[in-house]
């Protein structure tokens, strides 16, 4: 009870209880504003700039996306004293993203145009490995709670990196996104305080719905890309089973906002998916691009609870290079 070490986790725990309680992501949000108008305004030019095109944007902002939340996994977390249970199994979780998001970004190498070794200068190929050294020191300073840590990191960063130059083709823009954001929401659930997300246990409303709608938008745009509209189901059918449906999502979500348990979000979003897959099902035909908008969604809210603007800021680009339609009138069929 009185071990030094348990006084000091406990401390720095109680620190946490008192700073990261209030939802804090929220009013970075806030302060963000002005630079969301901004970009919402003059991002077409900062886009023609760089040479974005409606042909590439998607993949280019998907891997851009992916590259910071490696970043952030890798740069924002790394404080193990907070965590009151040395049994976690938070660092293979951190490793398991970071091995996914480097064999998306292996699998793109060639959509980045990264200086090669291959005739290049003395001097600059010392460049390039002072880089690589200095990337490589980071994934592995990221996790010092045991020996093996930096191991493991360093394993699931290269091995991913290997894995991704070495597949036949590209790892699918969205889908690979998506898959990094979601883990990376389940990770933040599983030890908000790591992550300065929130205290465990003592998540507040705001928390709690801004992970609700993160799990939404993940289940619609799942659905909207590989669920196709066949218009079979009849409508009295139809109704019934999507107000149950709708009964079950309620009751998940009331269950989660009580328990705030990953199991729990893990099974909401997939009845999420479900009815929403059973409203594109139900329809003859959906919106164009309506996938894509949600996938833009998607990033903004990510961006938003990870207190990344400049994710949040792709996902404001990404909408305003879609076709300018009612967005409401386009989703609401999911509901």
């Amino acid at each position: 009870m009185f071990d030094n070490a348990m006084i000091v986790q406990s401390a720095i725990s109680a620190f946490n209880n008192a700073a990261l309680v209030a939802p804090a992501f929220l009013w970075w949000a806030v302060l963000a504003l002005p630079l969301f108008a901004l970009v919402y305004f003059c991002g077409n030019a900062f886009v023609e700039r760089i040479g974005w095109n409606s042909r590439n944007f998607m993949a280019r902002a998907s891997l851009t996306c992916v590259i910071l939340t490696l970043a952030w996994v890798v740069l924002f977390g790394g404080n193990y004293a907070v965590l009151r249970d040395n049994a976690t199994v938070l660092p293979f979780m951190i490793a398991a993203i970071v091995f996914v998001a480097s064999v998306f970004i292996g699998s793109n190498f060639k959509n980045l145009n990264l200086p090669r070794l291959r005739g290049a200068s003395r001097g600059r190929r010392w460049g390039i490995f002072a880089a690589w050294t200095l990337i490589f020191a980071a994934v592995g300073l990221s996790d010092m709670h045991a020996w093996w840590g930096p191991l493991l990191q360093i394993g699931a960063f290269g091995g991913g990196l290997l894995v991704g130059r070495m597949a036949r083709g590209e790892m699918r823009p969205v889908a690979g996104t998506v898959l990094v954001i979601l883990a990376t929401t389940v990770a933040i659930l599983m030890q908000p305080e790591f992550f300065r997300f929130g205290q465990l246990g003592a998540l507040t409303p705001v928390h709690l719905l801004f992970l609700i709608l993160v799990a939404m938008a993940v289940a619609a745009t799942v659905a909207l890309r590989n669920i196709r509209p066949r218009g079979f189901i009849r409508h009295s059918a139809y109704v019934k089973l999507k107000w149950l449906g709708r009964f079950i999502a309620v009751l998940c979500m009331a269950l989660f906002v009580l328990t705030e348990s990953v199991p729990i979000f893990l099974g909401m979003t997939f009845v999420f998916f479900l009815v929403f897959a059973m409203s594109v099902m139900h329809m003859d035909s959906v919106p164009e691009r309506a996938d894509e908008k949600m996938f833009a969604v998607v990033m903004m809210l990510f961006g938003v609870i990870t207190t990344m603007p400049a994710i949040t800021g792709l996902g404001i680009l990404y909408w305003m290079n879609l076709p300018r339609v009612t967005t409401w009138r386009d989703i609401r069929f999911l509901l």
